[in-house]
């Protein structure tokens, strides 16, 4: 075991180091740089045309003269050394603390919405399978498949309507107006709750459509092998037959699917985000990258990604708990 944990913690290592390379330079890719954009702003609000010199001199103060792997192995550098992920030049602040303002938000909605995926698809998933081809078979089956085709902004506009339309207003952001800047209290926690359940629906639609599937799959898979025929026979009762053998072994894809419901989770957090006005990574992440302001969009494709890689071992170390075998992998 100690050995499956070594090798896998090398593996995240690696990979996000790949990952980091992978952001910066794919940031660097689109046309120009952020003291372009910044030259177009001004021109088009009325400047005179600037000079090639000036043009120059922006871009050695913020260091965009510099070659793209030098930039990188100094902002890894500053990183890994200093914790320094750089300086945002568009808010003009450091962008860790741009990052750092913005995750703990993302991390719960995140958290969440996975507790929500988890509670829902793994009871119905089980339900569906147990009465295979019955009505309520086919409504899972239908409510899964309207979750995956609505798009998270559409179901998001739905729900706003609907919260404004019976609740008197439209549930928009994470706290209300008067707990936005307060210090955390009993009373802000339940505000958060009260504005919380809208986003995590939404991002969580998706995933416990596929989620659904998954285990239904998974489960009929089960049910016919002959272990169940034989524990059946010797007059286990059904519901713990179920629970206790088929449910176990099904549960290995299941548990596997953490690594790849985590991305999606943040896919769909930056479009939702944006539409009810979270205060998560979603829409500073979309205005660094539309600003091409490296080192803010870098640094949240890095953390994200990290927290993507993270859920994959923990998927990891959850299948050698769930089953032995994976250790040997």
């Amino acid at each position: 075991m100690i050995r499956f944990l070594g090798r896998r913690t090398l593996y995240m290592l690696l990979t996000v180091w790949v990952i980091s390379i992978i952001s910066f330079v794919l940031i660097q890719l689109p046309p120009g740089d952020y003291v372009t954009n910044l030259v177009s702003e001004m021109m088009a609000q009325g400047a005179d045309k600037i000079s090639p010199e000036v043009v120059s001199a922006l871009r050695e103060q913020y260091g965009l003269n510099d070659p793209v792997y030098v930039q990188y192995f100094k902002w890894i550098r500053n990183i890994v050394l200093e914790g320094d992920f750089g300086y945002s030049l568009t808010f003009k602040r450091d962008a860790v603390e741009i990052i750092m303002e913005r995750l703990p938000m993302t991390f719960i909605l995140t958290s969440a919405s996975v507790i929500f995926i988890w509670a829902v698809a793994l009871p119905v998933g089980i339900f569906s399978a147990v009465k295979q081809y019955s009505i309520a078979d086919y409504v899972a089956t239908f409510v899964g498949f309207i979750g995956l085709a609505v798009p998270n902004f559409l179901f998001a506009l739905i729900l706003m309507y609907l919260s404004y339309k019976y609740g008197g207003k439209a549930l928009i952001g994470l706290f209300s107006e008067q707990y936005a800047n307060a210090p955390w209290s009993w009373d802000k926690f339940l505000d958060l709750l009260n504005h919380l359940w809208i986003p995590v629906i939404i991002i969580g639609t998706a995933g416990t459509a596929g989620l659904i599937r998954t285990m239904r799959a998974n489960l009929l898979d089960e049910l016919n092998r002959p272990y169940v025929d034989a524990a059946r026979a010797k007059g286990l009762p059904e519901t713990r037959l179920i629970w206790k053998y088929p449910v176990r072994y099904a549960l290995n894809p299941f548990v596997s699917t953490i690594g790849w419901v985590l991305p999606q989770l943040v896919a769909g957090e930056v479009i939702v985000s944006i539409v009810l006005n979270l205060p998560t990574s979603g829409p500073v992440l979309f205005n660094a990258l539309m600003d091409q302001d490296m080192f803010v969009a870098a640094g949240f494709i890095l953390v994200l990604s990290a927290l993507t890689v993270v859920g994959t071992f923990i998927s990891d170390v959850l299948l050698a708990v769930l089953d032995p075998r994976i250790r040997l992998a």
